[in-house]
């Protein structure tokens, strides 16, 4: 079943809903009951709760799933690289007014030296590419 086209926009997710995909995005696809057992120890959920959750991701459009052998697998629709991107350019566009500014000021206070290296590698690969493509 495709519960939504890669064209929409990317939903957000609340704070659960962050938790609840994070074990999907480890380990692939799989079964509400392994989802369950896959969250972390105190996430303190029923397994009732966590079937809702997964129900409202579905028609959301985040979460797809097949039926296998009588019982449902449930797979991300986005990774979590875009599902992060979309966060941030809503967090960005909403908290920050569209300015990337003190976002990268926040990187650089408190992102560890081994973070900020790779931030400024990053930061030096995008400013090539763009360079490159006009």
């Amino acid at each position: 079943m495709k519960s939504q086209s890669k064209q929409d926009p990317i939903p957000g997710l609340s704070n659960g809903e962050w938790i609840i995909m994070k074990p999907f995005w480890e380990h692939g696809p799989m079964r509400a009951r392994d989802l369950y057992a896959a969250l972390p120890e105190d996430h303190g959920w029923a397994y009732k709760t966590v079937k809702t959750m997964v129900s409202r991701l579905v028609k959301k459009g985040v979460l797809d799933y097949e039926e296998v052998r009588g019982t449902f697998v449930y797979r991300p629709v986005y990774t979590r690289e875009e599902m992060t991107r979309a966060a941030t350019r809503f967090f960005v566009d909403r908290v920050l007014d569209g300015s990337l500014t003190p976002l990268a000021a926040y990187f650089v206070e408190e992102a560890a030296p081994d973070e900020l290296e790779a931030i400024r590698q990053e930061f030096k690969r995008a400013a090539q590419a763009k360079k490159n493509h006009g």
